[in-house]
């Protein structure tokens, strides 16, 4: 399973999403990451070029929901229609809320690499 991790807008740490590439990689998946300061029309074409399953997106910034919203607008627009989560400064109230936004999962902070893992390991069965 190919997964494509981003960097969305200005937040230029992406420390988190590295350690995340590395976990996903040891555990077996394909990983592309398309580096900082990408917008979501480059991510998503970023996306359908390397045929991606599956799309995360790093958000440290506070803009996680203007971004998974944009998201779910170009995602359409593309008419792609694969699963995409968000990672980073997620506060619990605002999983839901992403969900809503088109987002399949949300991983705030502190979130363990395992975690991830397993969730994308649940994924394979339906890609």
């Amino acid at each position: 399973m190919k997964v494509l991790l981003s960097k969305p807008g200005l937040d230029g740490h992406d420390v988190g999403v590295k350690v995340l590439a590395h976990g996903l990689i040891d555990a077996g998946f394909e990983v592309v990451y398309t580096g900082l300061r990408k917008t979501i029309e480059e991510i998503v074409d970023t996306a359908i070029t390397n045929k991606a399953d599956i799309i995360g997106m790093s958000i440290l910034s506070g803009t996680h929901l203007v971004l998974a919203k944009k998201m779910n607008e170009v995602m359409q627009q593309k008419k792609l229609s694969i699963p995409w989560f968000v990672g980073g400064n997620i506060p619990a109230k605002d999983i839901e809320k992403l969900k809503q936004l088109g987002a399949h999962n949300a991983f705030p902070t502190g979130s363990k690499i395992a975690d991830v893992v397993n969730y994308f390991n649940t994924l394979k069965v339906n890609v």
